[in-house]
Formats: C-alpha cells, sequence, structure tokens
C-alpha cells in the first residue's frame, strides 16, 4: 500500500507508521529517487536500490566467459610461475607450528578425507576443510607471490587452494586451472582498484579481496555461467574479512585459508541455486563502497580482456612482507660495500615510501611472524646476513642479541616522492666512513622480475623441507607442461 506524505502525523503515529514513513523517505533521498520509487519504479530496500549500472553482471558475464585461447602467452607463463611460486611457499610452510596448530584442530572437530593436503604424506581434508590448511601454509611464510597493481594482494595463496581442492575432485585439466587462476587474478585487483582506500581501512586485502579472488576463480573452474558467477561474487564478497590488527599472529596466513574455504563454499552454493545481490560490487551498500571511502568503480570493466592482470604478478624473494623488499636489497648490497661488522657502526640510514612505516612499523618484534613487519629487524638481518630467508624471521633471529644492537642504531626515513619498490641505505661508521646503496626497482617486481631460473632455485629450497629433491624436481616437470596435463589432481598428489 502506497503511504501519502501529506497524511496528518497523528494519525500516522496513530497507526504506528510515523518511524517508517520517515526512514522510507531518508532512504529515497539518499538514493536521490522521491519516496516509493527507485530507479525502476520500485519501493528501495533499505538504502540499497537497483542503480542500474550492471557492473557485476557484466564482470561475471566477462569472468565466466574466459576461454584459455584468448590468454596471451605471458598470462599462460605467469600463471606457471605463480604454482610453482606458490607450491613451493605451502610446503615449506607445511611443517611451520601455526599449520600445525590447525591441522590438530581439525582433527580435533573431524573433517572428511576428501582434498590432499601439501606436503604431509597423503593426508586429505574436506572440500572446505583442505582450502584452509592449504592457504594458511602457503601464506604463514609471507614468502608467497604479491601483486602490486595499485593493490597488495596475495592471489595465489588465497586462490590456489581453492583450486586444487575443486580441481583434484572434478578432474579439471591444467587449462582450466590457468584459466580459472587468470580470472581470479582478474576479480580480485580490479575490484581492489575499484576500492583505493580499502586498505587505509584496515583490512587485510588477502581476506577481502583474496575471497573475491578465489570465488572467481572457483566459479570459473567448475564452469559456472553468468548469472551463477554473478551470485557467486556475492555470496563471496558477504563473507570476506580480514583485519590488519592480526599481523605477527597466526591470523594473519589463516585470512589466505579462509578466502580459499569461502571461494569455495561461494561457487558451489551459487551452482546449487544460491542467491545473492545482482549489484554487490557496484551497489550503495555493496562491496566497494562500504570497503573504501572512495571510490573507481570503472576499474572492474575497463579494459575487459585487453590485457590481463596476472601478468604484473611479482614474487617474493625475501620471506617478509613486501614492502620490506626495497630496504634489504639496499642493505644487503650497502653491507657488500662496507664488509663491515655491525659492531663498527655508528648509525644507519634506510629511506622509503611512507606505506612502509604504515605498513611494518614494529620496532621490536618479540617473534619472527611479528619480525616480518618490521623494518629495523628487516635492515639489521639483511644487513648482518646478507640474507631475509625463512631463518632471518624465525623467533630465533628475532631474539638474537646482535640483531636486537643493530635494530637500535637503523633510522628509518620517509620519503614521499619514493616508489613502493624504491629504496635507499647509507651506513655510517663509527671511524667516521660511509656507504650508500640506491636500489630503483626492488628484485622480484615487474620492473626487476626474478627469472624462472630463480623461480625453480626458490621452489626447490622451500619444495625439499617436506619432500625429496627427486619429488620437487617431478613436481617442476609437471608445474612446466601444466597446460597439457589432462588432469590436476595430479600435480595435487605429488606435492602430498
Amino acid at each position: 500500500m502506497e503511504l501519502n506524505l501529506k497524511l496528518n502525523r497523528r494519525e500516522l503515529l496513530g497507526s504506528g507508521l510515523a518511524l517508517l514513513v520517515t526512514t522510507h523517505a531518508q532512504n529515497a533521498i539518499a538514493q536521490n529517487t522521491k519516496p516509493g520509487d527507485d530507479a525502476g519504479g520500485r519501493s528501495p530496500a533499505y538504502g540499497a536500490a537497483a542503480l542500474g549500472l550492471g557492473i557485476t553482471s557484466t564482470f561475471a558475464r566477462f569472468l565466466s566467459g574466459i576461454q584459455f585461447d584468448q590468454l596471451s602467452p605471458a598470462a599462460t607463463h605467469e600463471a606457471k610461475r605463480a604454482v610453482l611460486d606458490w607450491i613451493g611457499c605451502a610446503l615449506a610452510g607445511s611443517r611451520h607450528p601455526t599449520a600445525e596448530k590447525l591441522r590438530a584442530t581439525f582433527a580435533e572437530i573431524g573433517s572428511l578425507p576428501v582434498a590432499t593436503v601439501l606436503g604431509r604424506g597423503g593426508l586429505k581434508l574436506s572440500l572446505l576443510d583442505a582450502p584452509v590448511a592449504n592457504g594458511q601454509m602457503g601464506h604463514v611464510l609471507d614468502f608467497d607471490d604479491t601483486h602490486l597493481g595499485g593493490v597488495i594482494l596475495h592471489t595465489s595463496t588465497a586462490t590456489l587452494p581453492a583450486l586444487f581442492a575443486l580441481g583434484e575432485r572434478r578432474k579439471s585439466s591444467g587449462r582450466d586451472l590457468i584459466v580459472a587462476l587468470a580470472a581470479a587474478f582478474e576479480a580480485g585487483i580490479r575490484v581492489g582498484q575499484a576500492a583505493p582506500r580499502h586498505h587505509y581501512g584496515g583490512w587485510h586485502l588477502t581476506g577481502t579481496l583474496g575471497t573475491i579472488a578465489a570465488t572467481a576463480g572457483s566459479a570459473r573452474l567448475i564452469g559456472l555461467d553468468d548469472k551463477q558467477t554473478t551470485y557467486a561474487l556475492g555470496i563471496g564478497c558477504t563473507q570476506a574479512a580480514g583485519m590488519q590488527q592480526n599481523r605477527g599472529s597466526d591470523c594473519k596466513s589463516l585470512h589466505a585459508g579462509n578466502s580459499a574455504y569461502h571461494g569455495v563454499l561461494a561457487a558451489m552454493l551459487a551452482s546449487n541455486g544460491f542467491n545473492s545481490s545482482p549489484e554487490i560490487l557496484e551497489g550503495s551498500l555493496g562491496f566497494v563502497k562500504i570497503f573504501s571511502s572512495t571510490q573507481q568503480i570503472d576499474a572492474i570493466t575497463a579494459g575487459l580482456g585487453q590485457s590481463w592482470m596476472i601478468t604484473g604478478n611479482g614474487y617474493k624473494p625475501y620471506a617478509c612482507g613486501v614492502v620490506l623488499h626495497p630496504l634489504i636489497d639496499a642493505m644487503i648490497e650497502v653491507s657488500r660495500k662496507a664488509s663491515r661488522p655491525a659492531a663498527s657502526l655508528d648509525h644507519v640510514e634506510v629511506l622509503v615510501h611512507p606505506d612502509v612505516i604504515r605498513i611494518t612499523g614494529v620496532d621490536t618484534p618479540g617473534s619472527g611472524l611479528m619480525s616480518k613487519f618490521s623494518s629495523n629487524h628487516a635492515a639489521a638481518v639483511a644487513y648482518i646476513d646478507q640474507a631475509a630467508g625463512i631463518f632471518q624471521f624465525s623467533n630465533e633471529r628475532a631474539r638474537d642479541p646482535t640483531v636486537q644492537a643493530l635494530r637500535k642504531l637503523i633510522q628509518i626515513k620517509t620519503v614521499p616522492s619514493f616508489r613502493l619498490d624504491q629504496a635507499v641505505a647509507t651506513v655510517f661508521t663509527k671511524s667516521g666512513a660511509t656507504y650508500e646503496a640506491r636500489i630503483e626497482h626492488a628484485t622480484g617486481t615487474v620492473s626487476n622480475p626474478m627469472s624462472d631460473q630463480a623461480l625453480n632455485e626458490k621452489f626447490l629450497g622451500n619444495a625439499t623441507m617436506a619432500i625429496s629433491a627427486d619429488r620437487a624436481r617431478r613436481v617442476v616437470d609437471l608445474i612446466w607442461r601444466l597446460d597439457s596435463l589432462t588432469d590436476v589432481g595430479d600435480l595435487v598428489r605429488a606435492c602430498a
């Protein structure tokens, strides 16, 4: 029944409808429509009236329609590199205490053995639990790939655990996996670009955007149509979460696992007719609006299919937050130039982009996990060890007196004009000598990429922490032939 806003207020109070009418009018104003109507002439739904932009549905149509032959050779090659790098990180992380706690909890709860857990000798968990376990293992060392195309997103570790579980169950081909991973990168990165202040709100993007990526990848892998993919995106978005406050704790890597979990769940629900808002991305109460104080909504659909987001992926030579990599490069280089022990230094000055302090400003990390977000610690171990691998961010190294002493001598200063992959380190010795190193583009970024050979070596170093060298080399061969595999389960089980 349509209400007349000119009714006497007493009449409305008597019928208990005054608040309803006032709220209805306010919602209409917020939506720039007249009371009682939205853009389509229907009653608005609590401020979430249809905008009619069609962005989510257009994007879903694109994602669901991606074919292997549409991908550029560079995109296909980058997908293989991403798979290689992530599996190595997951195998290295499979023995981490955080991963052990998670698996022990699943054992206590009970989990139907369906999908393979990497590096655990044939252990299987449910179609939802295995992605959580593998996702956490892949992210717990902070050694996994990172896209810096306007967002800081660990796309592979949020997505591949979902694709591996679904792919193993469905006997998906290697080409199917590559297409699904490319779709995931499109979704996660583009939505992140549409929400440019997302990270500043305290959200951990691998938990939030990672859920969108995993959902898009899962939907494509199981062959959802455009309508089902639209629904899957809505189901995924409404589950997206992950807070930066949990950096340095067991929860940060859980975000990656949860993204994979929610991606599988969203795709499976949508395949069975579960619905969601068709405007979950662009809606007035949709993802981009509520997760970011500013919006660039056109980024979601601009230039679809003209290039592929996965080709902008970056890889980590160091086992810590990616924004620390430029200063690590600089400290390793200046250490080699100076060739002086840490005890001979008076102080050290490191110039970085402001986001380095915002993201990694932990001065006195008490654990290995926390040290991955300490610029002082990263600079200290890089100088002393001329390395920044898994050991350099262990509990042992975080509590080492020599490292702790050098951390106190390091001054991190920000330069607003610097790029995120740029740094300068200057060492001042007690004798008065100075040494400087300047890094224009950190190792592993698109402008200074790791070679295939470097990724192979990183993989073998990581993988052999969990499986034999012979098996690791076999996995390398399978990955470089991924587009010829008829059953991706062969690769997954080779990593068991």
